[in-house]
């Protein structure tokens, strides 16, 4: 007895000994500033895809391997593009499990299959000018370090996870009926019934509203369920699951988290659209998107303004929400943008250009009655009389510019410009040529 009762004695004592050691652990230490908010924004790039794929599956018709073919003119999409065929759709592959894809060839307009990965990294884009040996035909998308069997006939495409995102774009030209029949040449075949998991759980938000100390929540599911191939993601990744234990420690430092995220997310904002890449002539450059590189602040831009940006030698886009004074655009003013003639988009871009008015912070486009949400270098647009190309900006045509060439806004809202360059030429990609600024008519 005496021997029972000694050892459950010594039971006894270790098991205070564990209490106390427990209770007397060292607090989780507080990240500094900078520390939380480089982990936000960083984690917030991928927050902002899993949003969208979240979305994305509650489209009607929705499923994986399956293309949607937006109807033309389809504006229901952050930043669309009215200027070709758009298709989308969501990939998801396993080790034993490729899924083909179907390029038709296209000849004397630009096109391209765009596949993205799950935290906006292009892949790929087959066209003639990046798969110049295969720009169109079949494609079998396989996960990373498969070894399954594909057709003969199809080129292999390693994606860098079990699933990717497709945007294809084919040119309308003056001729949408061709480009329509073109967009739905495109196909995606499933071979089997691939392993697909759904999206990590993640509280919706919009760009109003961003997400505060619950982004850090279930931080190892989002941060696993997809590769990061930036150089920096396993020191970022440190940093979020750093701030994540913070958070977690308790509800002052929970608190602390979400207070400085509140009063940080409007300079993001401002940021993400003045200081995220070059800024030049009161525009944002955005050379350098669709492999970001180190510079995940600039991904995670590109997802919230418009998601899923390409890269350079496919497009360069240009967002502004500033006007030449650096005043915040406002759809109650009027505003000219002023190409001069030795200065005009045309001549610096392969493919074409474009220019569309969406709202701020939902970068959605404006109705209005014309329905005319954007302008290209197909439109009609009437030159003066001296070469150059003059487009109004305002709630009605603004004085002083013909009224074919003006783009609606909506009172008392602001709004962004994204103008875009396909193929663009050298002096666009490396910011040397930009629009012109958006001037306010006094």
């Amino acid at each position: 007895m005496r021997t029972v009762a000694f050892c459950l004695s010594t039971a006894l004592v270790a098991l205070s000994l564990s209490v106390a050691t427990r209770s007397q652990a060292a607090p989780v230490p507080k990240p500094d500033d900078n520390t939380v908010t480089d982990a936000y924004v960083y984690l917030l790039g991928r927050a902002l895809t899993i949003r969208q794929e979240h979305m994305d599956r509650k489209g009607e018709g929705f499923a994986y391997n399956k293309i949607k073919y937006n109807p033309l003119g389809s504006a229901d999409f952050v930043n669309p593009n009215f200027d070709v065929a758009y298709l989308e759709a969501w990939f998801a592959v396993d080790d034993k499990t490729p899924v083909i894809l179907e390029v038709p060839e296209v000849r004397g307009r630009y096109y391209t299959a765009q596949i993205l990965d799950e935290w906006g990294e292009v892949i790929a884009n087959i066209n003639e000018r990046t798969f110049p040996t295969k720009p169109f035909g079949k494609f079998a998308l396989v996960k990373p370090g498969s070894t399954v069997r594909i057709p003969a006939d199809a080129g292999r495409i390693e994606l860098h996870s079990s699933k990717a995102k497709l945007l294809g774009r084919v040119e309308l030209k003056g001729d949408p009926d061709g480009a329509v029949k073109l967009q739905h040449a495109f196909r995606a075949t499933g071979t089997g019934k691939p392993a697909i998991k759904p999206p990590p759980a993640i509280p919706m938000f919009d760009n109003a509203t961003l997400l505060g100390a619950e982004i850090f929540d279930d931080v190892d599911a989002r941060l696993g369920s997809a590769l990061d191939v930036s150089p920096v993601a396993a020191g970022m990744q440190q940093k979020v699951r750093s701030v994540a234990a913070y958070v977690a420690s308790g509800k002052e430092a929970r608190a602390a988290v979400d207070a400085q995220l509140r009063a940080f997310v409007p300079k993001f904002r401002k940021d993400a659209l003045t200081r995220s890449a070059p800024y030049v002539n009161h525009w944002l450059c955005g050379a350098s998107g669709g492999n970001y590189g180190a510079n995940y602040q600039m991904r995670t831009a590109a997802n919230y303004t418009g998601i899923w940006a390409n890269n350079p030698a496919e497009a360069v886009y240009f967002p502004a929400t500033r006007d030449a004074n650096e005043k915040p655009l406002d759809g109650s003013s009027s505003y000219v943008m002023h190409f001069p003639a030795d200065g005009l988009p045309d001549k610096v871009v392969d493919a074409y250009w474009s220019v569309i008015l969406v709202g701020v912070p939902d970068y959605r486009v404006v109705p209005n009655p014309l329905k005319r949400y954007n302008f290209n270098n197909h439109s009609a647009l009437v030159k003066e009389a001296d070469g150059s190309l003059k487009i109004g900006i305002g709630p009605k045509p603004v004085a002083g510019v013909p009224e074919a060439n003006w783009l609606p806004s909506a009172e008392g809202k602001p709004f962004s410009l994204t103008f875009r360059t396909y193929v663009p030429k050298e002096q666009v990609k490396t910011c040397e040529w930009t629009p012109p600024p958006v001037t306010k008519v006094e």
